[in-house]
């Protein structure tokens, strides 16, 4: 059970984006940068056109120590260079973006294979956290790679205030002048050009291709929705021009599923439990305002210890041995005394429990432990920490399982509401128990996610 493991961070960033959001980016970019030096594996996924001023994090110092053990694959490496030239010829501001947005709003398209295909990340002005919003983002970014998409994300929230610009020369943003614009908040399960209302009313096949659809695939989706992850629905689907897409869950073991998608995938991810490790990293860095707040946080509080522990929930701590046991009666301190200095980084849920434990943690046993994350049961906000950092104890359950908390399977994000419907046209699938490679999660029984398949 112990293993080298990451920490996490949570601090306050005063922006004008909401204080959740600042939590999660602090807990889970410091992570990234301290659980391994990312670029001694990852330096080949970015581009030598990429400008280094503009995203100071993308190269960060080398004084963050540890190396990831996951390399990306070199299909990988190359898929993501040949996905940038095609953003740069497609992307906002080109004759190719030009031509392909006055084709919104026609009812029927022809495509001859040969345009341009966009698939554009919208999340709702509230109501969404960081954590969603960067599964999915990952989820559809994975989705442009496989199908040669380009991928736009909403621009009306605080992602211009958090990531830099991940693809050199051109922009991801939608532009504030799409036609789409007026259109995004409209989007719902009963939009006319929803895709799963479109396919129950039988208004979309082979020969009735719209020039756009929407994808709902929130965790309330229902039957046609899900028809989405079926690989006859997908040929359809791929002719579309602009794709628009709601989402908070973190689809991609769905797409494993896809027979036409494996075989590219398994090129790909050779590892299967790290797609989110590899493409989180290759995404979000930080803008270079929030970039400063977290180099100045390392500085001041993790610089100069031996240890880091980030803590989401308490429970598993002290039965792990992560922290020293607390006491109670707050006894004088006994004479023995530690060997390391150990940083503890905790959320807000927890800083009221945690905060005797911190007062007495040079006071008791040794600290000798290698670091460790600590994460709430289907939290997207620790997904983010564990799928950028590597692997991580997580309760079973909401009800306090005994014991309070356990190895994850992998690193990667779970899929809280995977289809349950069978593209085999029957219900009650066990999407779990399809490949040895997706399994149910460890803290949803019914959600699914991808593991290194030994067998």
């Amino acid at each position: 059970m112990k293993r080298a493991m990451p920490f996490i961070i949570s601090g306050m960033m005063k922006l004008t984006i909401g204080i959740a959001t600042c939590l999660l980016l602090l807990f889970c970019l410091v992570l990234l940068q301290q659980s391994s030096n990312i670029f001694n594996h990852h330096k080949s996924v970015f581009t030598a056109e990429l400008d280094e001023d503009s995203c100071l994090s993308r190269y960060p110092s080398s004084l963050y120590r540890k190396t990831s053990p996951y390399k990306p694959s070199q299909h990988l490496i190359s898929k993501l260079r040949r996905y940038e030239m095609l953003h740069k010829r497609c992307g906002p501001g080109t004759e190719a973006y030009k031509s392909a947005t006055e084709k919104l709003g026609h009812n029927h398209v022809s495509n001859s294979g040969d345009e341009c295909r966009y698939v554009l990340c919208v999340s709702p002005l509230s109501g969404l956290g960081l954590g969603n919003r960067m599964i999915s983002m990952v989820s559809m970014f994975l989705y442009a790679l496989l199908t040669e998409r380009i991928m736009l994300v909403d621009q009306r929230i605080d992602t211009t205030d958090l990531f830099c610009e991940p693809f050199p020369g051109t922009s991801w943003f939608l532009p504030l002048d799409s036609p789409l614009m007026d259109q995004l908040d409209s989007f719902n399960r009963e939009y006319s050009r929803c895709y799963g209302t479109m396919l129950k009313n039988h208004c979309i096949n082979s020969t009735t291709i719209p020039s756009q659809l929407y994808l709902y695939l929130f965790h309330d989706y229902g039957d046609h929705d899900q028809m989405f992850f079926c690989e006859d629905k997908q040929m359809i689907i791929g002719k579309v021009p602009w794709l628009v897409a709601k989402s908070n869950q973190y689809f991609v073991p769905s797409l494993w599923l896809i027979p036409s998608f494996l075989t590219k995938l398994i090129k790909l991810f050779p590892q299967k439990d790290t797609v989110f490790h590899h493409l989180s990293r290759y995404l979000f860095h930080p803008t270079n305002q929030v970039w400063g707040m977290v180099t100045r946080s390392y500085i001041a509080y993790l610089s100069r210890t031996d240890e880091r522990l980030g803590i989401q929930i308490v429970a598993c701590t002290q039965r792990e041995k992560l922290l020293p046991e607390v006491d109670t009666h707050e006894q004088v301190p006994t004479t023995e005394k530690t060997s390391k200095l150990k940083a503890v980084l905790f959320t807000s849920q927890v800083k009221k429990r945690i905060s005797r434990v911190t007062r007495s943690c040079t006071t008791k046993r040794p600290l000798s432990m290698t670091d460790e994350v600590v994460i709430s049961a289907s939290s997207t906000f620790g997904y983010v920490a564990q799928g950028m950092g590597g692997i991580l104890y997580e309760p079973v359950s909401h009800t306090g399982p005994d014991p309070p908390c356990g190895r994850a399977i992998s690193m990667e994000p779970c899929f809280h509401v995977p289809p349950v419907y069978g593209c085999n046209g029957k219900t009650g699938t066990n999407t779990g128990n399809i490949v040895p490679f997706v399994r149910h999660c460890e803290d949803r029984i019914l959600g699914i996610k991808l593991v290194q398949d030994t067998s």
